[in-house]
């Protein structure tokens, strides 16, 4: 009975996914656990795989800030359960149709992976951690590309979109393509930290009030930017672009939504300083025109066309294989 293991590598989203090669996080600490969980015509998976493809799983979660009930989890571990499965099913179709992955296409993408790490030593402490050698790590990246290659030439590769099935996306979704109300602004930024003393804010407040009084006297906001802002858009003159409500914080929001195109604002106090805001334009909401977002409806729906097309090839390879599940959830 072969096994295989470390299976965390291969990027498979879900069984109704599309399969990609992800980039391990090294997130969490390999645990050492006997007996396997399934097995794929023969070929073990073991409790390892299962039980740190978990963690990565609770770890997002975890990024997102979203806790996991009982429920939750025992969804989440079947649905890992069921990922790992697909994941060996498709690597074994791979190999079937002959797919080899060069190995210069493997230490490639294994350069991609190394980078990721600031130093050798970081690289190597990350390896060790997860009880892993470099070549298991290649091992897995050739895996998953295999898969990857598996699914573009023999499931997706014929996925088509009419252009009529992108008009009806577009008519029938009108809310997914509503622009909301934008300014586009420039800003004067004195800076003073947040946990400044008031005299390092008194003397903020000197710089911002003479800067005023320039505007006042008839000089140029953009030559003013150049020459006294602190912030990172001085170089462009305080141009900061367009920005929809929600975007900046809400002092600044607040003061710019309520001017119009031209108009500049009273010194605006938030926790990077102090602001004079301009703004140089103001577009109403509208609806976004059809030939500006008709590429991306195709790639969505393309997306969406492959994931059924995988997920249709994936229950046929399960309902010809021989699985056995072992764990309890």
């Amino acid at each position: 009975m072969q096994i295989k293991r470390f299976k965390w590598f291969l990027g498979l989203l879900t069984a109704m996914s599309l399969v990609y090669f992800a980039i391990p996080t090294f997130a969490v600490e390999k645990k050492i656990s006997d007996g396997p969980v399934a097995t794929v015509k023969g070929t073990v998976i073991t409790q390892d795989d299962f039980d740190i493809e978990l963690e990565r799983v609770r770890n997002q979660f975890a990024r997102d800030g979203r806790s996991l009930n009982e429920s939750q989890l025992a969804n989440i571990k079947k649905g890992v359960l069921e990922t790992l499965i697909n994941r060996e099913l498709l690597f074994q179709e791979s190999q079937n149709k002959g797919i080899k992955i060069e190995d210069k296409e493997v230490n490639k993408q294994f350069d991609i992976v190394k980078k990721r790490f600031p130093n050798e030593n970081e690289y190597k402490a990350a390896l060790q951690k997860m009880g892993i050698s470099e070549a298991e790590l290649k091992s897995q990246i050739r895996e998953g590309m295999a898969i990857q290659q598996f699914v573009d030439d023999y499931l997706v590769q014929k996925v088509k979109v009419s252009e009529a099935e992108v008009k009806d996306f577009y008519e029938n979704n009108p809310d997914m393509f509503k622009q909301p109300e934008q300014i586009k602004g420039s800003h004067i930024l004195i800076k003073f930290d947040i946990q400044a003393d008031k005299s390092t804010k008194d003397q903020a407040n000197k710089k911002i009030k003479k800067i005023q009084k320039k505007l006042e006297a008839g000089e140029d906001f953009t030559s003013l930017a150049k020459e006294f802002s602190e912030g990172p858009s001085n170089i462009k003159g305080g141009d900061i672009g367009y920005f929809n409500r929600g975007q900046m914080v809400k002092p600044f929001e607040d003061a710019a939504f309520k001017l119009k195109p031209g108009e500049v604002s009273d010194i605006v106090e938030t926790r990077f300083g102090y602001h004079l805001i301009k703004v140089v334009d103001k577009k109403s909401e509208s609806v976004v025109n059809y030939e500006n977002v008709k590429d991306k409806i195709v790639q969505y729906l393309k997306q969406t066309k492959k994931r059924e097309v995988i997920k249709v090839d994936v229950e046929k390879l399960r309902q010809k294989a021989v699985i056995e599940t072992f764990l309890t959830l």
